[in-house]
């Protein structure tokens, strides 16, 4: 069960004319910004990594509009955790659960889910807020990160299980942002 104290959103390489190439584009960018916000409003901490942006451009502007109070990390490597600067952001969060979205799934996306679960987090992607350029490498993608141990989610419902009730102080906010 995801827990507000003990989660935390990863972002990983939504960026340029990568981005624009991937199955449903449009639908996972739309995604990822309900679920930053959703982060934001709930006081979730967010992991942005960039892969090789001299070469593949910035996040989308419609990604990085929400993440304007932070920096990305750059990263050359597929797996996120082989990356030194995003090992040091995971430490100092310290947070168990990790939301997992962004591209590819099949590349960056499940190197990065294989090696958090590795090292002991409990991993849930986000299928909605994630893609590859082909339907295929997705769903293959995804299937071998469950086959590895990770959950699968949805933005809304990781939304809603964070807040766990109606009562919740952000319940209106959340529920505007899924509609």
């Amino acid at each position: 069960m995801l827990k507000i104290d003990d989660t935390a959103l990863v972002i990983i390489d939504v960026q340029g004319k990568l981005a624009k190439i991937m199955h449903q584009s449009k639908e996972v960018v739309k995604n990822i910004e309900t679920l930053i916000q959703g982060a934001k409003l709930l006081d979730i901490p967010v992991l942005w990594l960039e892969q090789y942006p001299k070469g593949l451009g910035p996040t989308t502007a419609d990604v990085k509009q929400h993440l304007s109070d932070q920096e990305p990390v750059a990263k050359v490597t597929f797996s996120a955790c082989q990356t030194d600067e995003f090992k040091e952001q995971l430490d100092q969060i310290d947070k168990k659960n990790l939301l997992i979205t962004g591209i590819e799934a099949h590349i960056c996306v499940y190197q990065t889910v294989s090696d958090l679960l590795t090292i002991g987090h409990d991993v849930e992607v986000v299928t909605d807020c994630v893609s590859s350029r082909t339907l295929a490498d997705k769903d293959i993608g995804i299937e071998k990160m469950k086959l590895l141990g990770a959950s699968v989610t949805s933005v809304e419902m990781a939304l809603f299980e964070l807040m766990q009730t109606a009562k919740h102080p952000k319940f209106k906010e959340i529920s505007n942002l899924i509609k």
